[in-house]
């Protein structure tokens, strides 16, 4: 796919991007050899190729989910200015 000129200094504007005039036929060259590349790879067969989240064959190492720490719901409420059947208290903030 070839572009011209206008079209990158259309693609430019719509990125906010400030190009010099002269640099455009760089721009325009570098920007078609991409597009051409990305066709390219849109030939290719990907139908029996299965979605990857990660290119290497890993698996994520967990922790095992237990308890560390000793429940203190009891002693953050009672320094809280107001609790109700173990839940805290606010102030409404939407009428």
């Amino acid at each position: 796919m070839s572009l011209t000129a206008v079209e990158v200094k259309k693609i430019a504007h719509l990125a906010r991007l400030a190009i010099n005039e002269a640099d455009t036929p760089k721009y325009v060259s570098e920007l078609s050899t991409i597009l051409d590349f990305v066709a390219q790879m849109d030939k290719v067969d990907t139908g029996s190729i299965l979605p990857m989240a990660h290119p290497l064959d890993v698996t994520q190492r967990l922790r095992a989910d237990e308890v560390t720490e000793p429940n203190q719901r009891e002693l953050f409420q009672s320094i809280a200015p107001s609790v109700e059947s173990g839940l805290y208290l606010v102030p409404q903030v939407i009428e």
